[in-house]
């Protein structure tokens, strides 16, 4: 059996296809393999656990790092989570409703969504979180309680910034989209976390991605493999570059760096 590696895998683009919202045949094979010869496959998402897709569930894997390293599991065995005060949360809420931001707000239980919705996109979000029987409530929910959070604008929102800066990180999805995190928090601060726990050397971790949502663990580890169908800032600090999710990258990726 091949030394053990820790594989972590970004969901949208790069194990899940943006196209047909499936994991390629040959990725499911390739990630079988890959527990076969005795490696350890984690997911590294920045969704929280709560709405990932039972296509990502059915791959078994061993892990999950959900909301970009707020929630860690192992083998369904909690082993980390950061939570937010509640009084932070109903703050946050209150001021996407006084800035008239779209807003996706996550937890380990249930996403929320604000009550009048003018983006399109949300909108999508929300109709499929529903139909896939996710937890889904509104902003305003008395419960209201969440890890991290998206917001989609269309005009300037420099003071609502300068209000989450001072604990937040901010990642620049797009000029109208920000993914927004507790700071000390990323995608690398997961992989960490997991490391530490099994005692292991960063150059035996290896991440998979394809986006700016992944740049932090992209640049954390030696081993990046980075998407063809990825944006190209992420395939310019890649170690390796793979094919399209559509033509194979998971097993190519895999094959090509000896892991099965």
């Amino acid at each position: 059996m091949k030394d053990r590696k820790l594989l972590f895998f970004d969901i949208d683009g790069t194990l899940l296809s943006e196209k047909t919202h499936t994991v390629p045949q040959s990725a499911k094979e390739a990630l079988k393999k890959a527990k076969e010869n005795g490696h350890l496959i984690f997911i590294n998402t920045g969704r929280p656990i709560s709405t990932i897709d039972q296509e990502i569930h059915n791959l078994n894997p061993d892990g999950y790092i959900c909301g970009c390293g707020t929630y860690i599991t192992y083998h369904d065995q909690v082993i980390y989570h950061h939570q937010l005060s509640k009084e932070r949360c109903k703050e946050i809420a209150s001021l996407i409703k006084k800035y008239e931001i779209d807003a996706v707000l996550e937890s380990k239980d249930h996403v929320y969504f604000n009550t009048h919705i003018k983006n399109s996109f949300v909108q999508g979000i929300q109709e499929r979180y529903t139909n896939n029987g996710f937890n889904v409530s509104t902003s305003e929910d008395s419960n209201l309680s969440f890890d991290k959070f998206t917001i989609w604008f269309d005009h300037d929102i420099q003071a609502f910034r300068d209000n989450i800066s001072q604990d937040f990180d901010i990642i620049e999805r797009s000029e109208e989209m920000w993914e927004i995190v507790p700071k000390n928090h990323s995608k690398a601060t997961g992989i960490q976390t997991v490391a530490d726990d099994f005692k292991s050397d960063l150059d035996h971790c290896y991440v998979f991605g394809d986006s700016f949502n992944d740049e932090s663990m992209l640049r954390y580890v030696k081993h990046s493999i980075v998407m063809a169908n990825g944006v190209q800032a992420m395939k310019d600090i890649a170690y390796f570059v793979t094919k399209d999710i559509e033509d194979d990258g998971i097993a190519y990726a895999l094959e090509k760096l000896d892991l099965i």
